[in-house]
C-alpha cells in the first residue's frame, strides 16, 4: 500500500493568521495519525510564514510515524534537518519568495551540490528524496547524486487530468519504470487530491508515498479531518 503523509503546511498558516496556537499545530499532527495517517510532512521556508523552525522541533516528539521535512537545502535548513534527524528530507529548489513549488531539481546542473548535501543526511540515518520532473534525465541525475528515492512533481498530470486528459500519466508512469530500473524509491505529491490520486495510483508502479497537504486541508474543511485520511487510504489500497 502506498504510504500517506499529510503535508500540514497549511495548519500552521491558520494558526498564524490569528497570532496565537489555534489550531495548535501538534495536536493536529497527533490526531492526523490516530485517524490513519503513516506519516507527517512539512516545509518550512526562511520567512516562517506557515511552518516554523520551532515547529520542526515540537514535532519530532509528536510524529511516531514518517516524519518528512521538506526544503529547500539552504545553510539553516540543512541545520534544522540534522538537528531533528526526521525519517526523511525531501529537497525542493524553492526560490526563497515563492508562494508554493513550482520546478524539480536540475539534477545534472546541481549534481555535484545535491550529492555534498545528500552524503551528509545519509551520514546521519536521514533518507533522502529529491524533487523531480518525470524526465529521464533528471532521473538519472538524481541516481547519480545519490539519493534514495525521488519525488515526482505532480502538478502538470494533475491539471491535465482536470481537463480530462488522462494521457498526462503517461510521463510519469516512464518516469516511474525508469527509477524503479535504477532502484530509487518513488514518492508522489502536488495537486494531488481525491479527484486524482487514485487513477495516479493505480497507473504508477511501485508508488512508496505520497505527500498531500493543501487539497486535503481544503477538502476537510467540507469532509472533516478524520474522513478525509479514511478516504484517501481506501483510494490508496
Amino acid at each position: 500500500m502506498t504510504k500517506l503523509s499529510v503535508n500540514i503546511n497549511k495548519i500552521a498558516t491558520l494558526r498564524n493568521a490569528r497570532g496565537g496556537n489555534v489550531p495548535n499545530l501538534l495536536t493536529v499532527a497527533y490526531d492526523l495519525q490516530k485517524f490513519g495517517a503513516q506519516g507527517i510532512t512539512i516545509h518550512p521556508r526562511p520567512d516562517e510564514r506557515h511552518i516554523r523552525f520551532q515547529d520542526a522541533r515540537d514535532l519530532k516528539a509528536v510524529v511516531h510515524t514518517e516524519f518528512n521535512i521538506e526544503g529547500n537545502p539552504q545553510h539553516q535548513f540543512i541545520d534544522l534537518v540534522l538537528e531533528c534527524k526526521p525519517t526523511q528530507v525531501t529537497l525542493v529548489p524553492d526560490a526563497i519568495g515563492a508562494i508554493t513549488s513550482s520546478a524539480g531539481w536540475d539534477t545534472i546542473k546541481n549534481r555535484s551540490f545535491l550529492k555534498e548535501v545528500i552524503q551528509e543526511m545519509q551520514r546521519n540515518g536521514i533518507r533522502t528524496s529529491i524533487f523531480v520532473d518525470p524526465q529521464i534525465d533528471m532521473i538519472e541525475g538524481a541516481k547519480a547524486a545519490g539519493t534514495d528515492r525521488i519525488e515526482l512533481y505532480t502538478e502538470a498530470f494533475a491539471h491535465q487530468y482536470s481537463l480530462g486528459n488522462v494521457n498526462a500519466i503517461a510521463p510519469y508512469i516512464t518516469a516511474a519504470q525508469v527509477a524503479t530500473d535504477l532502484q530509487l524509491g518513488i514518492n508522489a505529491g502536488h495537486d494531488l487530491s481525491l479527484d486524482n490520486i487514485q487513477f495516479f495510483k493505480q497507473n504508477l508502479p511501485n508508488l512508496l508515498e505520497v505527500s498531500i497537504g493543501h487539497a486535503l486541508i481544503s477538502e476537510a474543511l467540507y469532509l472533516g479531518l478524520d474522513n478525509v485520511v479514511n478516504m484517501y487510504l481506501n483510494k490508496l489500497k
